[in-house]
């Protein structure tokens, strides 16, 4: 445990996490960027959740939709990935001691196991359902869970901001 506490010590105590937690504009502008960035990354899940739903695109087949929405969705993570990395060092040992922090981010872990169980087991047969209107069950939970799991993500990434304990 003491090495994974040196080592937030080293970002948190890093020039750059001081310049992000001394500027007036610099935290502010990196929240801007994460929070549109999540916004993009829920945003194109949710449309490939609906479709796995059979609530939307119904018509457009299951690897076309992802296939189109999928790059946004990595381009958009990579962006609120490394922009959370960026406000999370400027106080890192907070954030750590923060419920809600740490919820979102066993949340965001959560969706990724959701969306590999996805891939592994509800879309390997993804040729023979995905034209279909309405998917098979396996494949509908994996949709409403995601949904689920993200809507959580932001509620908990909101309450972030609310429950910080900042010196």
């Amino acid at each position: 445990m003491s090495e994974f506490q040196d080592i937030i010590a080293y970002f948190e105590e890093s020039g750059l996490a001081e310049s992000i937690r001394e500027n007036d504009t610099l935290f502010p502008l990196i929240e801007s960027v994460h929070v549109i960035a999540i916004c993009l990354v829920v945003g194109s899940i949710l449309v490939l959740d609906l479709r796995l739903l059979g609530l939307a695109s119904i018509h457009r087949p299951v690897s076309r939709l992802a296939g189109a929405i999928l790059p946004v969705t990595w381009a958009a993570f990579a962006i609120a990935a490394t922009s959370g990395f960026l406000l999370f060092i400027s106080n890192a040992t907070k954030y750590l001691e923060n419920g809600y922090f740490v919820a979102k981010i066993c949340l965001i872990c959560a969706a990724g196991v959701n969306m590999l169980i996805f891939h592994v087991i509800s879309a390997r047969d993804l040729p023979q359902w995905e034209k279909e209107r309405r998917p098979p069950l396996r494949a509908r939970l994996a949709g409403a869970v995601s949904i689920l799991l993200w809507i959580a993500v932001v509620a908990c990434g909101r309450w972030i901001g609310f429950t910080m304990q900042v010196l």
